[in-house]
């Protein structure tokens, strides 16, 4: 146990009083050569909020003095809540009381009023741990002597006052980043200087960089790691040739979309004697060329992932590795990790074995053109990849035992529609076409998941040190709500003290094909807990996985290139005790730092396509489409169109009525009409207006009888 830990479990005994630093030392017996650093540890604790200060300097746990720590999310009327650490209800913030806290800042927050008859916990902010905002973009507005920046972000609801030598030139109605010099205060905007300006608001390719800009997105990488990646060799030395297994002679494809340049695993199949299938999945080795702590490592770590923005990629790596030498493109030699697995009848892997390789792949097949194959017959297709037909039918075959294997033993498949947002040549969208789950996409899926399962069992089992994809079991609390509602809908979800997935599974396939189904799966996913990455083995819930980790992407995720790190030195005999302490630590903070960066990707990404539907349908108005209501809320209902744009019908515009919301059902009821409005019914309705700014969609209802027009 570490001196953290010990402090914490101290303070948390009945009988600790506050104390000050000298009466903490005297019980740990700190000596006076130690004392310095021990004041340093309880600095930094304080700092992270784990402990608290009193004016009189004496230290003991927020949640023993009525404190909760945690993060302000802001919000455009000036209010905000507490995002608590801990496990609780989040806190409501008056202006009045925010005390100079701005969105994303991490605090402390004093509690002035428990939660009493529906009304919000409240509380006032009373010391700032972090400040999350530095810097703030938003468009430029001049004055005669001084300049003032409007936030994009709206839950930063203050302008930042920009004095009028710190204005960098920047012109009214540009979109720049300025850096705060003066934090807020009780009557006070923040202050800031303009450090960059990155075009006017309208320009071409200026809504997307604003959003890279807001979320701290990489751009381009250092020229240390740039020339770094420029001399590697695009030569595979002999040596490598002489001590890997030699594929180049096996039929061996990439599957992948269109406009894929990143091309990170490939398959072969082939039928043994026995009936059996031996399935090889190939992932490219980048290992090879990104060593631990090089130059790449580094950048790569720090990024966690690559950031797919509609019409342009962040990549974790550069280009060099990404779409070059580490790319499995066609006929070319390539250095993989392979694994092989014997796969039975009924789907269960039998034998298997992991090797490091050289393949050559044969085709660079698309999604498209497999697809057209197997379920289309295309002829000219046919014709053209007449040697691969067999092993296409083979795949198709395993795939179907493979998923049915999955889904028997209750895995959780949630079928969503996926669209995807075409943008023209000046970054306007054009359209936004549904994306085909079509068997090609199921193929490469199915495979990719039996390969992720087969290598975090094996290296469980060989107890070295790893980083895992976990899902853990979902919150109790939350799934009774989501039964509520089901049951509703004539639905109910059996379970005790916990929950098998198959009994959520068997809800998604009798709702499959219903109106409500899209409903009952996004209920349901709001309930279950988000997948993140650990070094501990919990099982992923949702796939009813034992084991399972993210290895077949090691181009575009950090977890994928670190663990083929450890399962190259595990199969090559170099894991010693020392190396074992060392990539414990290693594997914890990879885990850590590569759930975070996903997050921030995965937010960076929906914002963009939030911003792109936005403007997809601000050139729509007027125009009436029939969706599905998706959410109900107290001011409203969001309705989404097969499209997947999803507006607002605000309850100030449902005009037959005085609606109250009802919550335990999620509902609008009518006072008067008693009409409902549920989550799941069908509606038509007309696009009223959209905000740009916010990217929001506004919706009117129409009744059936009225007129569209």
């Amino acid at each position: 146990m570490n001196i953290q830990e010990t402090l914490i479990n101290f303070m948390r005994e009945q009988a600790y009083k506050p104390m000050d630093a000298r009466e903490l030392g005297r019980i740990f017996d700190i000596k006076k050569s130690e004392f310095q650093e021990f004041q340093n540890t309880l600095n930094y604790m304080e700092k992270d909020g784990l402990i608290v200060k009193t004016r009189t300097e004496h230290y003991g746990l927020p949640e023993r003095m009525g404190l909760v720590v945690g993060k302000i999310q802001g919000h455009q009327k000036g209010f905000g809540f507490l995002i608590p650490d801990e496990e609780r209800p989040d806190i409501f913030i008056p202006s009045s009381n925010l005390n100079g806290a701005m969105h994303n800042d991490r605090v402390i927050v004093k509690i002035l009023r428990e939660e009493n008859n529906g009304k919000k916990c409240e509380g006032e902010v009373i010391r700032i741990l972090e400040r999350g905002n530095k810097t703030v973009i938003g468009v430029f507005e001049n004055s005669k002597n001084f300049g003032f920046v409007v936030p994009d972000e709206k839950r930063i609801h203050q302008d930042v006052f920009i004095p009028k030598g710190d204005t960098m030139g920047a012109k009214t109605g540009q979109i720049v980043i300025a850096e705060i010099v003066k934090w807020p205060e009780t009557r006070r905007n923040p202050e800031g200087k303009i450090v960059d300006i990155l075009g006017k608001k309208g320009d071409k390719g200026i809504d997307i960089l604003t959003i890279i800009k807001k979320y701290k997105l990489p751009e381009e990488f250092p020229p240390k790691v740039q020339s770094y990646a420029e001399n590697l060799s695009d030569e595979i030395p002999q040596e490598e040739y002489r001590r890997r297994k030699d594929l180049r002679n096996l039929k061996i494809v990439t599957i992948d979309g269109e406009d894929a340049k990143d091309l990170d695993d490939a398959v072969s199949i082939e039928k043994l004697p026995n009936g059996n299938y031996y399935l090889g999945v190939h992932i490219a080795d980048v290992s090879n060329y990104v060593k631990e702590k090089n130059p790449l490592d580094k950048e790569a770590l720090k990024r966690g992932t690559s950031v797919y923005l509609i019409d342009r990629v962040i990549p974790m790596l550069p280009k060099k590795l990404s779409n070059g030498l580490c790319s499995l493109n066609p006929k070319v030699d390539r250095l993989t990790l392979s694994c092989f697995m014997e796969i039975d009848k009924s789907g269960k892997v039998v034998d298997h074995e992991i090797v490091e390789s050289i393949i050559r792949s044969s085709e660079r097949m698309t999604y498209t053109d497999v697809t057209k194959i197997l379920r289309d017959n295309d002829e000219e297709l046919m014709k053209r990849y007449d040697y691969l037909l067999n092993d296409f039918k083979l795949m198709e075959e395993l795939c179907n035992v493979l998923y049915k294997k999955r889904i028997t033993r209750g895995a959780i498949d949630f079928d969503f529609e996926e669209c995807k947002i075409i943008l023209d040549e000046l970054g306007k969208p054009i359209d936004i076409k549904p994306y085909e789950r079509a068997i090609a996409n199921r193929i490469i899926e199915e495979f990719m998941l039996v390969c992720n399962e087969t290598i975090a069992e094996h290296m469980f089992w060989v107890n070295v040190p790893f980083v895992y994809r976990i899902h853990e079991d979902p919150d109790l609390e939350k799934l009774t709500h989501f039964n509520e509602f089901v049951y509703n809908l004539g639905y109910s979800v059996r379970f005790g003290q916990e929950v098998h997935p198959k009994a959520l599974q068997d809800i998604i396939q009798k709702a499959k094909g219903t109106k409500e189904e899209t409903v009952v799966n996004t209920l349901l996913l709001r309930s279950l807990k988000q997948a993140r990455y650990s070094p501990e083995c919990v099982g992923h819930f949702g796939l009813a996985a034992r084991y399972y980790c993210h290895f077949t992407s090691p181009i575009r995720r950090y977890p994928d290139l670190i663990i083929h790190r450890i399962i190259k030195e595990f199969i090559n005999g170099k894991i010693t005790d020392n190396r074992v302490k060392k990539l414990t630590s290693e594997v914890e903070y990879a885990s850590t730092q590569s759930s975070d960066m996903e997050r921030l990707a995965d937010d960076a990404e929906r914002e963009v396509d939030d911003l792109k539907k936005a403007e997809y349908m601000s050139e729509r108005i007027g125009e009436v489409y029939e969706g599905i209501i998706s959410s109900v809320t107290s001011f409203g209902l969001f309705v989404e169109l097969p499209n997947t744009v999803e507006g607002l019908v605000h309850i100030s515009t449902l005009l037959d009525d005085y609606y109250v919301y009802d919550e335990r059902h999620l509902s609008l009821v009518g006072e008067r009409t008693k009409k409902i409005y549920r989550l799941g019914d069908e509606v038509k309705i007309k696009v009223d207006k959209v905000d740009l700014d916010s990217h929001e969609i506004y919706f009117e209802l129409l009744n059936n009888e009225e007129d569209p027009v």
